[in-house]
């Protein structure tokens, strides 16, 4: 996708309708800042706003994500193949971030907590400030870990072994699952079976 072209794109589309940045992003309920990075090129429509964007531009999905107003059948549909690559690449490039995001979060917790640990546990300090930092060694821990286990169950999908079913369990099936790295250890929702549920970037 040309961000460059699909951000011209838009503005000529605005402005066909008589809109402002201003209005155009009231009747979608975000800032007109946001309308203005779309313009400049500094970032693309939230997919979850596109259908809702195109009805108010006039235009189709293919035709906001080719950047171009498109009429023959031919090059609709060939336009409407690479744009769904783009936007399953899209989806699988920031589901890639949240996934090294959850590493981040998790070493940050995990090393504080057993560093506050080792020191409370073989460090020559009073009783109190031995709890103190045993406390805070678990306040630090377990927002770390659920954060984590939230990312990784929000960024992508699971992929059943038995029926290849992607899904996205619910929070506490991924907390309670047996796990090997990112594999969990789940009751698929269609098939019923458990297996070692694989992590998927895209559906």
């Amino acid at each position: 996708m040309d961000q460059i072209k699909i951000g011209k794109f838009i503005a000529s589309c605005r402005k066909e309708k008589n809109l402002t940045q201003a209005q155009l992003a009231e009747k979608l309920g975000i800032t007109d800042r946001a309308v203005s990075k779309w313009e400049t090129s500094k970032s693309m429509p939230d997919t979850g706003l596109m259908p809702e964007l195109c009805e108010l531009l006039g235009i189709s999905v293919n035709e906001l994500l080719s950047g171009e107003k498109l009429n023959l059948m031919e090059d609709y549909r060939k336009n409407a193949e690479l744009n769904l690559l783009a936007l399953k690449e899209m989806e699988e490039s920031k589901n890639r971030e949240l996934l090294n995001l959850e590493w981040v979060i998790g070493y940050m917790g995990t090393i504080p907590f057993l560093v506050l640990i080792f020191t409370a546990s073989f460090g020559n300090v009073p009783t109190i400030i031995r709890a103190i930092l045993i406390g805070l060694a678990i306040v630090l821990f377990i927002p770390a870990i659920y954060f984590s286990l939230k990312l990784e169950r929000d960024a992508g999908y699971y992929e059943c072994q038995h029926c290849h079913e992607r899904y996205v369990p619910t929070l506490k099936q991924v907390v309670f699952a047996p796990h090997n790295g990112r594999k969990r250890y789940m009751k698929c929702p269609k098939c019923g079976k458990r297996s070692y549920q694989i992590k998927v970037l895209t559906k």
